[in-house]
C-alpha cells in the first residue's frame, strides 16, 4: 500500500469556481426569503454514455476536500461587488459563507446507473444550490475517467495498466485522472502530483528524448542500467526492435526487467520480442506496451504475450465519453406549512422523480439484479438489498474516511468489492444496455 502524502496541496478559495447564475439565484431567493428554505438537491445521471453497461463513482473525496474551503475571501467579494453580480446584502451572506448541511452519497468507487442519486445535498436552498457547479464539475469529470478505466481493467484480465496521460489534458484534470483510475483499478500513474497528494503508486523511466540525446543506443540503455539498475524498462522502438531487444539484453543481462513497445503492430512485435527475449535467455523479462490504447486495443491484445499496459490520451478523456452527463436538481422542499413537498421537472426529455430517496441494489445470491430507489425517503427492510448511501458531512462537518490518500485506498477496495457484484454481461464491451434496470419503488 502506498504511504500517505506528508502534505497536501494548499487549495485557494473556491467560490468562485461556479457559474454566475448559483449566485444571482441565492441573491434573489434571500430578497423573497425562500432561500431559507430547507431543501434537498441530488446529484445523478439521467442515461449512461452511449452504449455503456454501468458507471463508476468517482471524485467525492476529492469534492469533500474542496468543500472545506469554498469560500468568498476578500478579492473574490471586491470582484463581485464591481461587477454587480450580486446586492450588497448578498455580498454580506457569501462573506461568512460555510456550508452547514449534510451530504448523503454513494461511496466512491461504487458503480451506478441512470437516476441513481450519486450525491443528496439536504441544506438551506442558497446555501446548497450554490455547490451544483463545482459537485458536477469533480463528478463528471472523475466518474467520466473512473468508468473508462473500469472498462479497461476488464479488457486486461487481470494484467497491470498504468495511466500515462498527463500531457493529453489540463495540469489539474491529470491529477485527477489519475486518482480516479487508481481507484477504478490501475496499479500507477506516471504523474508525481497524483502520488503527493493522492498515494498514488509512481511509475516510469525513459523516453525516446533521452535515447536520442545519447550517440547510440547502446550508450542510452547503458547510462539508465547505470541509473536505476537492470530491472528497470528499456524503450526499445526508437530506432530498430528488434536490434534494440537485443541490445537492451546485451546491456542489461537477463535479468532486464522489462521491454516497452510504443509502435508498431503491436499484436505481431510483441509476439517477436517475446520469443526474441526468451532466445536470448531473458525468460523473466516482461513486455509493456503504448501507443494510444484503449478499452478495445486492449481486448485485441489478451492472446498475445503482453505483461502490462500504459493508457494515456483515451483514458483521460473518458474513452470517447469525457463527461459523465450528471445533473444536479432540487427534488425536494419544506413548503410553508413546514412539512415536506416533493419537486422535480417535467420537460420533454429531462424529466426527474422528485422525493427524498434511498436507493438500494437489489442482490440474489450476492450477484447485483436491479437498482432500487425507493421513493420518499421511506424506511427500507434490509432484506431488499444493500443500502447504497452513506454520510459524507454531517451539519457541515466531514465524516472520517473520505478524504485523502486513505479515502483513495478506502474507494479502490469498495470499487473492486462492487464490480465483483455484477452479473459476466455487463464486462461485454460491446454496446448495450445498462446491466441493471432503475425501478422506482
Amino acid at each position: 500500500m502506498p504511504t500517505a502524502p506528508t502534505a497536501s496541496a494548499p487549495h485557494p478559495p473556491t467560490g468562485l469556481l461556479t457559474d454566475r447564475y448559483e449566485l444571482t439565484m441565492v441573491d434573489a431567493t434571500l430578497r423573497d426569503g425562500r432561500g431559507d428554505r430547507r431543501s434537498v438537491f441530488e446529484l445523478f445521471a439521467r442515461r449512461l454514455p452511449t452504449g455503456r453497461r454501468y458507471g463508476v463513482v468517482a471524485g467525492t473525496g476529492r469534492l469533500l476536500e474542496l468543500l472545506q474551503d469554498f469560500r468568498f475571501g476578500p478579492d473574490e467579494l471586491s470582484w463581485l461587488k464591481r461587477e454587480k453580480v450580486v446586492s450588497a446584502e448578498t455580498l454580506d451572506w457569501l462573506e461568512t459563507y460555510r456550508f452547514s448541511g449534510t451530504i448523503r452519497g454513494y461511496r466512491e468507487g461504487e458503480l451506478y446507473f441512470p437516476g441513481s442519486p450519486l450525491l443528496v445535498v439536504e441544506g438551506t436552498f442558497a446555501e446548497a444550490v450554490v455547490l451544483e457547479t463545482i459537485a458536477l464539475s469533480v463528478l463528471n469529470y472523475d466518474s467520466a475517467v473512473a468508468s473508462a478505466a473500469a472498462r479497461m481493467v476488464s479488457a486486461a484480465e487481470g494484467r497491470p495498466l498504468a495511466e500515462m496521460g498527463s500531457r493529453r489534458t489540463g495540469e489539474r484534470s491529470a491529477v485527477a485522472a489519475a486518482r480516479a483510475a487508481y481507484i477504478a483499478g490501475f496499479a500507477a500513474s506516471s504523474n508525481l502530483e497524483a502520488g503527493r497528494t493522492w498515494g498514488v503508486p509512481t511509475m516510469g523511466t525513459a523516453a525516446h528524448s533521452f535515447t536520442l540525446l545519447h550517440d547510440t543506443e547502446e550508450e542510452a540503455f547503458a547510462a539508465q542500467v547505470a541509473a536505476m539498475g537492470p530491472g528497470t524498462t528499456l524503450l526499445v522502438d526508437t530506432y530498430d526492435i528488434a536490434e534494440g531487444v537485443a541490445t537492451a539484453v546485451r546491456v542489461a543481462g537477463p535479468e532486464l526487467g522489462a521491454v516497452r513497445i510504443d509502435s508498431g503492430d503491436l499484436a505481431v512485435v510483441v509476439r517477436e520480442v517475446r520469443a526474441q527475449l526468451d532466445s536470448l535467455g531473458a525468460t523473466g523479462t516482461r513486455i509493456t506496451v503504448t501507443n494510444d490504447l484503449d478499452e478495445h486495443a486492449i481486448a485485441a491484445l489478451r492472446s498475445a504475450p503482453v505483461d502490462s499496459y500504459g493508457v494515456g490520451t483515451s483514458l483521460v478523456t473518458g474513452s470517447g465519453a469525457p463527461a459523465a452527463g450528471m445533473v444536479y436538481k432540487l427534488v425536494a422542499h419544506i413548503d410553508d406549512d413546514g412539512t415536506w413537498r416533493a419537486v422535480g421537472k417535467k420537460s420533454d426529455g429531462k424529466t426527474n422523480v422528485g422525493g427524498r430517496k434511498q436507493p438500494v441494489r437489489a442482490l440474489d445470491a450476492g450477484v447485483a439484479r436491479s437498482e432500487d430507489i425507493w421513493v420518499e425517503d421511506p424506511p427500507v427492510d434490509s432484506s431488499a438489498g444493500r443500502p447504497l448511501l452513506a454520510d459524507l458531512m454531517v451539519d457541515g462537518e466531514l465524516v472520517p474516511g473520505h478524504t485523502g490518500a486513505a479515502g483513495v485506498e478506502a474507494a479502490r477496495a469498495h470499487h473492486a468489492a462492487a464490480i465483483a457484484e455484477l452479473p459476466p454481461e455487463a464486462f461485454a464491451l460491446s454496446r448495450g444496455e445498462p446491466v441493471l434496470p432503475t425501478r422506482y419503488l
